[in-house]
């Protein structure tokens, strides 16, 4: 089993959506001795926006089609997923490969892959008002549901309403990571 580790967050040591997707891959690694993880960091060395040439180069896309299990570190920045994250989105949507339009409609190619995501937001995002400000795990939900994934999410929340909730809102994302199953 081979396990693709990405991480987005621009924040290092003091990341929150680092440490999360980091227990993730210790949880999964635990349960199923000699698995290989790929790490990717879009934060050290993020990938260029897409451009025409850069369709050419499939590497990102062979990576992820690869991997068996994705784990993606995704915090919320302006109420929507980092920029670098996008660029490595944009690269793995690729008409013919992870998707196909059909008469009936889109199409996901990318299913039996699991993805999991560990989100990291400063705020409340699950009541309103705040709810209609959400662009994160709604866009992530949508762009992996149209490649045929279903993906899991492990959230952190609240991060940036003072130093006792951002220990409570990791604490409470860690003890979601004990129930994944392997």
């Amino acid at each position: 089993m081979t396990i693709l580790h990405i991480d987005s967050s621009i924040t290092g040591d003091n990341s929150v959506s680092r440490i999360v997707s980091q227990a993730i891959i210790d949880r999964l690694s635990a349960a199923q001795p000699g698995v290989g993880v790929v790490r990717r960091d879009l934060a050290s060395e993020p990938l260029p926006h897409l451009t025409l040439d850069a369709l050419a180069d499939t590497s990102v896309l062979d990576q992820f089609l690869a991997a068996d299990t994705v784990v993606i570190g995704a915090p919320m920045y302006n109420f929507t997923l980092p920029s670098q994250l996008k660029a490595w989105i944009d690269r793995v949507l690729v008409a013919g490969k992870t998707f196909r339009y059909t008469a009936e409609g889109p199409e996901g190619l990318a299913s039996g892959k699991r993805v999991i995501i560990a989100l990291a937001r400063g705020g409340f995002y699950s009541e309103n008002p705040a709810v209609a400000l959400e662009h994160l795990e709604t866009y992530l939900r949508s762009v992996f549901g149209f490649i045929g994934i279903t993906p899991e999410f492990v959230t952190a929340d609240g991060l940036s309403i003072g130093p006792e909730q951002r220990q409570v809102a990791i604490d409470q994302a860690l003890g979601q990571t004990q129930h994944l199953a392997a």
